[in-house]
C-alpha cells in the first residue's frame, strides 16, 4: 500500500492518477482543514479512474489519526505542503511539525520508505524561508531512521501550477507592465509536472534511489527575464517589464495578502527567485531514463486556451485552508 499525502494538490492529483493507472494500491491523506469542503462537493481529481484509492481525512498534527492512516502502508509519498498559500508560521507547522509527526508514526507502523519532494537549493542554512524550511524537512527525513528518497526539483509547471500560471494572471490583470524582481538574471530550471510524476513513480522500483537526495530539472535552463518573454509570447500579452528591488515586492505581497485571501505573489514565490537553482541538464535521463519536455512547446499546448483574467480573480478570492 502506498500512502500519498497532499493528494489533492497540484502534484498529488497527477501522482495519484499515475499510480492508479499502474494498478498500484493507493491510499490518500486529505488534510482535515479540507474535509468539510470536500465532503460537500464529494468530488476528487481521480473520480474518473477505473480504480479508486482509499481516502482518509486527517491532519498531520493529529498523531492518533495519522497512525491509523499509515497502518499497513509500505511507502509514503509525502507531498503535503503550505508552499503556495501559507504564511511562515503555517509553513513551519506543516513542513516541520507535520513531517516530524508523520515520521514518528511511520516508524511505529514499520513503514519501509518515505519519498519526499523538495526544491533545488533547499538548505538548512538558506537565508530564504521557503528553502530553509525545506532544508529542515530534508534533515528530518534523513535522520528519521527510515529509508528515504528526496527528489529536489526545479520549478514545476503545468496547466494548474502556481508559478508560471501566476505570471500569466499578473500579465492579464495589468495591461501595461510587469513588476520583475531584480534584473531577471536569476537562472531557473523548470520541469513539467508529468515528467516529475513519472520520476517519482519510477523511483518506487529503482534500488539506487534509496537513501539518496536527487536533483532533477527539465530540458533547459532559463533566466527569469527570458521566462517572462516566453509567457508573454505564448499568451499574446506583451507588457513592459519594470525591474523592481525584491524587497519592495516582498512588502507589496505582504500588504496584498492582508487584504485578499490569497496573493498571486507570495514571499515563498519570491524565495524561489532569490538565487539561481539548477540541476544537471541530463539528470532526468541519467537517473530515470526520462526525456523531459521543452518549456515553450509544452506551454503552447494549454496556455493560449486559458482565460487568465478571470482565473486571477477566482484564485485571489478563494478561501485559504483552515485548521493548520
Amino acid at each position: 500500500m502506498i500512502l500519498v499525502t497532499g493528494a489533492t494538490g497540484h502534484i498529488g492529483r497527477h501522482l495519484v492518477r499515475a499510480l492508479l493507472a499502474r494498478g498500484l494500491p493507493v491510499r490518500v491523506l486529505i488534510g482535515e482543514q479540507r474535509t468539510r469542503r470536500r465532503r460537500r462537493r464529494d468530488t476528487y481529481p481521480w473520480d474518473d479512474c477505473e480504480t479508486q484509492p482509499e481516502v482518509f481525512f486527517a491532519s498531520l498534527l493529529d498523531d492518533e489519526a495519522l497512525f491509523r492512516v499509515v497502518t499497513g502502508v509500505h511507502t509514503i509519498i509525502h507531498l503535503e505542503s503550505a508552499q503556495w498559500w501559507g504564511r511562515p508560521r503555517e509553513l513551519e507547522r506543516m513542513e516541520i511539525v507535520g513531517t516530524r509527526n508523520l515520521l514518528d508514526v511511520a516508524r511505529s507502523a514499520r513503514v519501509g520508505r518515505v519519498i519526499a519532494l523538495s526544491h533545488l537549493g533547499a538548505a538548512v542554512s538558506s537565508a530564504f524561508t521557503a528553502l530553509r524550511i525545506k532544508g529542515q524537512q530534508e534533515e528530518l527525513i534523513r535522520n528519521s531512521g527510515l529509508s528515504y528518497t528526496i527528489i529536489r526539483s526545479g520549478v514545476v509547471f503545468g496547466p494548474e501550477d502556481a508559478f508560471i500560471n501566476h505570471i500569466a494572471m499578473m500579465l492579464a490583470v495589468n495591461p501595461f507592465f510587469f513588476l520583475m524582481p531584480g534584473r531577471g538574471e536569476v537562472v531557473i530550471h523548470p520541469i513539467y509536472i508529468d515528467d516529475l510524476v513519472e520520476a517519482v513513480c519510477r523511483s518506487l522500483d529503482l534500488i539506487d534511489t534509496v537513501d539518496q537526495t536527487i536533483d532533477v530539472g527539465g530540458l533547459e535552463y532559463t533566466t527569469l527575464e527570458d521566462l517572462l518573454h516566453t509567457v508573454m509570447r505564448v499568451t499574446g500579452s506583451p507588457r513592459f517589464i519594470l525591474s523592481v528591488p525584491p524587497y519592495i515586492l516582498r512588502s507589496v505581497s505582504g500588504l496584498y495578502s492582508r487584504i485578499f485571501p490569497r496573493a498571486l505573489i507570495t514571499p515563498q514565490w519570491l524565495d524561489l527567485l532569490a538565487a539561481s537553482r539548477t540541476a544537471r541538464i541530463g539528470s532526468m535521463y541519467d537517473r530515470f531514463e526520462i526525456h523531459p519536455r521543452r518549456l515553450e512547446d509544452t506551454l503552447l499546448t494549454y496556455m493560449p486556451k486559458k482565460r487568465y483574467f478571470f482565473s486571477a480573480f477566482i484564485y485571489t478570492f478563494r478561501r485559504r485552508p483552515r485548521g493548520i
